[in-house]
């Protein structure tokens, strides 16, 4: 199913971007690509987003397993049928597994985009972090459209 292909792809840009970032950066180097905008920098989180609940494998072990059940089950009985729903639950699905297969060989995941919005600079995330957020915000405006078509039934 595309949903799937989707998720793959994911996955597959999340390891080959972090693989290069391990083989070529040491921790902490940064590479700007646009002068305090955007940097490559090596980073290690053995956290969640922000680096919250740092060290607490066992919590994101058994969180990722669940999501990855509800999503797939989610893409099997209602992806066919709405594709931005289908599309949304194929980025998590992907951004879900690429920072699995981290926590799972390395206790740790792999950051390197290094974004600075004016003066603040952003918590250092990946690919795979990226598709988790896209495919939420997706989600969002999935269950917007879906309350609005539901509210236009009801009158």
């Amino acid at each position: 199913m595309k949903y799937y292909a989707i998720a793959l792809i994911i996955i597959i840009l999340d390891q080959i971007t972090k693989w290069v970032v391990v083989q070529r950066m040491e921790i902490g180097e940064s590479i700007p690509v646009i002068e305090n905008v955007f940097h490559f920098t090596s980073h290690r989180n053995a956290g969640a987003a922000f680096g919250i609940l740092q060290g607490q494998m066992w919590l994101f072990y058994i969180a990722t397993a669940i999501v990855l059940v509800f999503v797939t089950y989610y893409i099997q009985t209602q992806g066919k049928h709405n594709p931005l729903f289908g599309i949304s639950l194929g980025l998590v699905l992907g951004g879900a597994i690429g920072n699995f297969i981290d926590r799972i060989l390395f206790n740790e995941v792999v950051d390197f985009i290094d974004v600075y919005i004016f003066a603040y600079n952003f918590p250092i995330f990946n690919v795979a972090d990226s598709a988790l957020v896209v495919g939420v915000g997706l989600l969002i405006v999935y269950v917007f459209i879906e309350d609005r078509k539901q509210e236009k039934k009801d009158d």
